[in-house]
């Protein structure tokens, strides 16, 4: 059975297969999230990155940790929030769901994901945890087999609050 919770705490520093990057197009440094894991990691993630590139919103690529704890990064390229009424949850949801898709395929079995698009993308924080933990949920049913762990990190109050309230929903 696989283990969801919520972590409060620095995404770089967790020892789990996969972690995931709030990437903005092109993939680079960027940042809140991506910045302090292109940071962590290293030079060598920056080149690994934007040699992916092109990786549209709602899509995600993936490249080693380097000098991360975790194996594998994956750079999911969520939306930004303008209206709510321009599909932007189901594009958030195809970001996780890649994640994980990503996270399976290399043969991870635990992943950290942040709470995308909620920062510089401006996505609300309710809605964005409510999105993530439902596309978990739903990816976790069809896959029961497929991972041991994942952790909902962020370093703040309000997504915790958000990841915790839709976890415990």
């Amino acid at each position: 059975m696989t283990e969801l919770r919520v972590h409060q705490g620095d995404i770089t520093a967790l020892e789990v297969d996969v972690i995931v990057n709030a990437a903005a197009p092109g993939l680079g440094g960027g940042t809140g999230v991506s910045r302090a894991i292109h940071d962590a990691a290293g030079p060598d993630l920056f080149a690994a990155a934007t040699a992916l590139d092109p990786v549209g919103r709602g899509d995600a690529g993936i490249t080693p940790g380097f000098a991360l704890k975790a194996r594998w990064v994956v750079h999911a390229v969520g939306p930004v929030y303008v209206t709510g009424k321009m599909g932007e949850d189901k594009v958030l949801a195809r970001c996780y769901r890649r994640a994980l898709e990503l996270c399976v395929e290399k043969g991870g079995r635990s992943i950290a994901l942040p709470a995308i698009s909620t920062g510089a993308y401006r996505f609300p924080k309710a809605l964005a945890a409510q999105v993530a933990v439902a596309t978990v949920r739903a990816f976790v049913a069809d896959h029961p087999d497929a991972l041991d762990q994942v952790l909902f990190v962020a370093t703040g109050g309000d997504n915790i609050q958000a990841l915790t309230a839709a976890l415990t929903a």
